[in-house]
């Protein structure tokens, strides 16, 4: 009997892997969820110091004009834009709207400059 030797990599090397753009797209759509559902006691507490006292309120405000916090909010709203368009288009697969593979992809390179636009945008509008 003839045996067939398969030669297998002892190891994977992850940074050698060229990714397509939809695994990147679906990637930082679970760290941004993860961002999201982490940060969600922080941003609890800002609602409700905002609307606890006009004095809290102005307190808020002025320890949000800092640079640093105003980087984190920034991330913060990216992390929700970018969770915010991804869902939409992992709706969009689910409902078979985009039914081609061609599509599917084109439609993540939308998901990535649609959040990236209104992150500038709205960071525009907060700094």
């Amino acid at each position: 009997m003839n045996k067939i030797i398969k030669r297998r990599p002892k190891h994977l090397a992850l940074h050698k892997i060229q990714f397509p753009l939809p695994s990147y797209v679906s990637i930082l759509h679970r760290v941004s969820g993860a961002v999201l559902f982490f940060s969600l006691p922080l941003l609890l507490l800002l609602f409700d110091q905002s609307l606890r006292s006009i004095e809290t309120y102005t307190n808020l405000t002025e320890y949000l004009a800092h640079p640093l916090l105003k980087l984190v909010l920034l991330g913060l709203m990216w992390a929700f834009l970018h969770h915010f368009c991804a869902g939409l288009r992992y709706l969009a697969i689910d409902l078979h709207l985009l039914p081609t593979l061609a599509l599917a992809r084109s439609s993540s390179k939308w998901v990535l400059a649609v959040s990236l636009s209104l992150t500038v945008l709205l960071g525009v509008k907060l700094w």
